[in-house]
């Protein structure tokens, strides 16, 4: 399996983890640098969430697409290293894998809109 993909498998895992308490808690893996930065960013990330999935309050979002959607929109917003399509493609992958039935579409559109507002 492909490294990065790991690794943002073991970062959702960190963020998961921490959404339960965000004191210190036993990490499934040790914090990846992207998990700090992506918590220093948390406030920002939130509103963002919140900005463009106003339906669903923060505490209604199931954990795993929550921690999907941090770190994808940390991607998005901070980072702009990888092509935005293969952001969201990734996400969209790792909602398959890690979390409900449908959650990907939802992570999807989540997304769509994001890149879409910072396109006009």
């Amino acid at each position: 399996m492909d490294p990065r993909h790991l690794k943002r498998i073991r970062i959702i895992q960190n963020l998961y983890a921490l959404s339960f308490n965000n004191k210190t808690v036993d990490l499934p893996y040790p914090k990846e640098l992207e998990t700090e930065k992506i918590l220093a960013k948390l406030d920002k990330i939130d509103r963002a969430i919140e900005r463009y999935a106003s339906r669903y309050p923060l505490d209604k979002i199931a954990r795993v697409d929550l921690a999907i959607l941090r770190m994808s929109i940390y991607d998005l917003i901070y980072l702009n290293e990888t092509p935005k399509k293969v952001v969201i493609d990734e996400a969209v992958l790792l909602a398959k894998e890690l979390s409900g039935e449908k959650s990907y579409a939802f992570v999807n559109a989540i997304l769509g809109k994001i890149v879409g507002h910072e396109k006009s």
